[in-house]
């Protein structure tokens, strides 16, 4: 399996280079996926390979093996996100100069491999004052204990609630660093909701995690007035995840030209980025000039995982290919924050990112009297003015409040929570019909969610996706639709409130805690 220097390099630890009591050390950390190493052939400073009898290779705190141990041992697990700390015995002074490291071996699935990185050597820290952590195993509960320890001691408080959990901490490898314990966010449920989407088909009760009175309340309103008129369609009619690098050229026509080198050779650079997945999939790559820059915009299908890492892992291999087959280019960046990653932007409202979901409903005027005491009309006019303040503020939501509902879903389902940035975007639509009820419409353009990977497997998260049997493979969809849904319930609710002023008297029946 052919992977790209740039991509390789990222398994080295930049700034692990230390000193030691026995000579030096450093870190290796892999960020490519699950693979065994089957031997190591050298390891080098500044191009001289270091005798073998000088070096040790500590698996675990509880295992470190010389060179020959290691080899004769034949195979060696190296699991994504592991750490490998290699000691040097060498005497090496602390220098701010670069020195370069350099590694060869053999691993499964990739074969044989080498690379080579410039570090400098630099004095290992033993300041107390830093926050306790274990390179090898972060997540026991010793470290745990003692980091829990460090906060009590450092704030002259008392960790009580956060530190009582229900989870494994080994589980959050990649999800938190410096574990202590957990936030507590108090749950309701709102439902049933009746959806017609082509994944999500029939009644769901929903989990809502939020401290804001009234939200669970008004979320459970709407819904019960949309089961009265049929429920809700809920349609995904998108899908696109990005990384957006640019490239550097000397000048406006280089980058032009480059542009179209790249859809020119769009199934190379497809192969190399989606060979470090089995599920991102390449499905075009836009281009934005302006000046002397090329801004590239990967899209990726990414099935049932938001996506954003595994984009970005496809996404550097395939750039490597392209520095290495494309000359001209003067400097290059991965991310030129034209993905607009965790913000909202127009791009991601007019191109997708995520999920692009519609839910609409029709609602008898009869049951909008009855339900909301508030005439369709009444709703209809007032969408017209507020859409006449949407377009004066500037926001990216003509909607009301769509990403109350979604924050909620969000902390429930262990979601991104920061996705709501993104997933903010709302474009909101009502007409009347001929027989005088209400048409109304909710497209979230970039919906970020996940039912597999990230925050989704843990805990209470992952309990709260499995009540709604949203939990695992190919449920991205179900569950898109269902956000969707109960975003359109709580976009009537609260528009009902308002135009029947009805809203400040129900937050304070509900909502002030006092």
């Amino acid at each position: 399996m052919f992977v790209p220097s740039m991509l390789l390099k990222q398994l080295y630890t930049h700034g692990s280079l230390c000193r030691t009591s026995q000579g030096v050390r450093f870190m290796l950390k892999n960020r490519l996926k699950d693979a065994t190493i089957q031997s190591l052939n050298w390891i080098a400073l500044d191009g001289k390979r270091i005798d073998e009898d000088k070096i040790y290779l500590e698996i675990s705190p509880e295992e470190i093996l010389s060179f020959t141990e290691f080899n004769q041992k034949g195979e060696v697990s190296f699991d994504l996100k592991q750490v490998l700390t290699v000691h040097l015995h060498l005497d090496e002074s602390v220098s701010p100069e670069k020195r370069k490291v350099g590694i060869s071996f053999k691993a499964s699935p990739f074969g044989k491999l080498k690379f080579e990185v410039e570090d400098n050597v630099s004095e290992e820290t033993s300041d107390k004052t830093q926050i306790p952590r274990d390179n090898h195993d972060d997540y026991e509960e010793g470290i745990i204990g003692k980091r829990q320890r460090y906060f009590e001691n450092f704030t002259k408080g008392k960790v009580n609630h956060v530190g009582k959990y229900s989870i494994d901490p080994q589980q959050l490898k990649g999800n938190i660093e410096h574990f202590i314990g957990v936030a507590q966010v108090p749950m309701g449920i709102a439902g049933p909701l009746i959806i017609d989407g082509e994944h999500a088909k029939g009644e769901f009760v929903v989990p809502l995690a939020t401290t804001e009175g009234t939200l669970v309340a008004s979320y459970n309103r709407g819904m019960k007035l949309l089961n009265m008129s049929g429920g809700v369609k809920s349609t995904v009619v998108d899908d696109a995840m990005q990384r957006a690098p640019v490239f550097v050229f000397s000048d406006a026509r280089g980058a032009r030209d480059f542009a179209k080198w790249v859809q020119d050779n769009i199934a190379t650079i497809r192969e190399h980025a989606e060979g470090t997945s089995s599920v991102a999939k390449l499905t075009y790559i836009d281009h934005f000039l302006s000046n002397k820059f090329a801004f590239l915009r990967f899209n990726y299908k990414t099935g049932d995982a938001a996506g954003q890492n595994m984009v970005g892992r496809a996404t550097f291999a395939a750039c490597g290919w392209i520095l290495d087959n494309y000359q001209g280019i003067e400097n290059f960046y991965l991310e030129s924050n034209f993905a607009t990653d965790k913000k909202a932007s127009q791009i991601n409202i007019m191109r997708t990112r995520g999920k692009r979901v519609t839910a609409e409903a029709t609602i008898k005027r009869e049951h909008l009297l009855s339900v909301m005491r508030v005439d369709p009309k009444q709703i209809d006019y007032h969408g017209r003015v507020a859409g006449v303040g949407s377009f004066l503020s500037g926001v990216n939501n003509t909607g009301l409040h769509s990403p109350n509902g979604i924050t909620a879903m969000f902390i429930a389902t262990g979601q991104d929570v920061a996705n709501v940035s993104e997933s903010s975007a709302g474009i909101l639509y009502s007409e009347l019909t001929e027989e005088g009820d209400l048409y109304l419409s909710l497209t979230i353009p970039s919906l970020i969610v996940a039912t597999y990977g990230g925050g989704t497997g843990i805990g209470t998260q992952r309990e709260c996706l499995e009540l709604m049997d949203c939990y695992g493979r190919d449920r991205a969809y179900k569950f898109a639709e269902i956000v969707g849904a109960v975003a359109l319930a709580g976009e009537i609710s609260l528009a009902s409130a308002i135009s029947s002023s009805d809203w400040v008297s129900s937050h304070e029946q509900y909502g002030r805690n006092r």
